[in-house]
């Protein structure tokens, strides 16, 4: 199916960012509070183990940044042609069929963004012990997703308010951090320019091991294709979106890491899972450990956000889509899809109850850059089939800006099929068994008028 007859079947829904009306600004923050988590506070202690290189280090997330600016490019040509929410759901059946969307939207609807905001919850809660010892981990977590899902049930508007807000506050705590530690820091004999040896550092394994990990704290730039139908003049400002907030995050990432290494001995980093705290520990004393972990509260309270408002998008789609899932496709006057979220708020806490939300987070990792890999395909595809269809927005640097995407996912895939093949094996035959739901859920499509129905 190509995208020339895909108004047929279930995709005769609303394609016009016709809703409330949500700046490039705040869609900049979605893609921000998204992609920040807790990766880049974790990751570093694993690769200087093995990339004892300042300039190696930095390279490393240099490159996983532009391997995502790479996907951004791509997502961009996508959602410019068809700006409809939900993400790989719309795309993947607009560019090849509407089952093979459905497939997507299922693993997404169900656990692709509770599995990660139970995660950030639980991390959450952590960090908050850290902060107070005597908090509880679990209450907490569940605590900060009720309530976060009770500001996305209030509507756009104070969604918007809150996630901007949430964002800029997590973007200024990393700002002044950063600058507290080139200030106050002690400088560690590390060089950021290249030296003798890093050569055969970047063309080491390690290296390309670290790349796996550094493109998932990269994760979360695609964010804002999810709301597209809710945004003002989308075929302008997702682009935009999705551009900026994955540059500001790079940058974000670079100058965490050199300040990590700029203030710490290596010898004190590698190995250790939660480098912030060592590091702030080094730049603030006794204190540094408190002061991290409030910072990672607050950055992941935007994080949560972005998950509960963005998630929920995919199975409204799907709902105005299918009249078996038609419930979840209702707004509340305010205009949340008040089932969708509450049904995420479910998902999400039963994961933090049974704390499996890690094995669930295991099992999706690689159908999840499957259905990204093919996303980014789909553009090849698109431009190879239907070369004369709209194009708002035009993929920058194709062919080659895809194919680096596709070369860097594959080798992902790979990686994971070699370390976690049943895990990997696992999570596409729960996407697979999509199939036999999308063939008994599919019915006739609901008419294009009924797609903004109001509670």
């Amino acid at each position: 199916m190509t995208a020339s007859d895909a108004g047929s079947a279930p995709w005769t829904g609303r394609l016009t960012g016709s809703g409330p009306g949500v700046s490039a600004l705040v869609a900049t923050a979605i893609v921000v509070a998204d992609m920040i988590g807790v990766g880049v506070f974790t990751s570093l202690g694993f690769q200087v183990k093995d990339i004892p290189s300042g300039f190696s280090i930095l390279l490393l997330w240099t490159v996983g940044g532009i391997v995502a600016l790479c996907g951004v490019f791509s997502y961009s040509e996508l959602g410019a042609m068809f700006p409809r929410s939900s993400g790989e759901y719309n795309f993947l059946g607009r560019a090849y069929h509407p089952a093979f969307g459905f497939l997507a939207g299922w693993v997404s609807a169900t656990v692709g963004f509770a599995a990660p905001v139970a995660l950030a919850a639980m991390a959450f809660g952590e960090y908050a012990k850290s902060v107070v010892p005597d908090l509880p981990p679990i209450p907490l977590a569940i605590g900060v997703v009720w309530l976060v899902s009770l500001v996305q049930l209030t509507g756009v508007r104070h969604s918007a308010t809150f996630q901007l807000i949430s964002t800029i506050l997590k973007v200024v705590l990393i700002v002044a951090f950063l600058v507290a530690g080139f200030i106050i820091g002690v400088p560690q004999p590390i060089a950021f320019t290249p030296q003798p040896g890093d050569l055969a550092h970047i063309v080491s394994a390690p290296f390309a091991i670290g790349l796996v990990f550094v493109m998932y704290s990269f994760s979360g730039w695609n964010a804002a294709t999810y709301i597209i139908g809710e945004m003002k003049t989308p075929q302008q400002s997702l682009p935009r979106a999705l551009l900026a907030g994955t540059l500001i995050v790079l940058v974000l990432y670079v100058a965490l890491n050199a300040v990590f290494l700029y203030s710490t001995p290596v010898s004190a980093l590698a190995g250790q899972l939660d480098v912030a705290s060592v590091a702030g520990t080094a730049i603030f004393g006794s204190l540094g450990g408190r002061i991290v972990g409030a910072m990672i509260c607050v950055g992941l309270v935007s994080s949560i956000s972005a998950m509960m408002w963005i998630g929920p998008r995919v199975m409204m789609t799907m709902g105005e889509d299918i009249p078996a899932l038609r419930v979840f496709s209702k707004r509340s006057v305010s205009g949340a899809p008040a089932y969708a979220i509450l049904f995420q708020l479910a998902v999400a806490t039963l994961l933090l109850f049974t704390r499996s939300f890690e094995a669930v987070l295991d099992f999706i990792q690689f159908a999840l850059l499957f259905c990204s890999f093919f996303t980014v395909a789909g553009v090849i595809k698109l431009r190879i089939t239907d070369p004369d269809l709209p194009r708002p927005y035009r993929a920058w640097g194709y062919p080659f800006t895809p194919l680096v995407f596709l070369l860097v996912t594959a080798f992902m895939m790979y990686y994971l099929l070699i370390e976690r093949p049943v895990q990997s094996l696992s999570g596409m035959l729960v996407m697979l068994s999509g199939l036999l739901i999308y063939a008994v859920f599919r019915g006739r499509p609901v008419a294009a008028g009924n797609s903004s129905h109001r509670e």
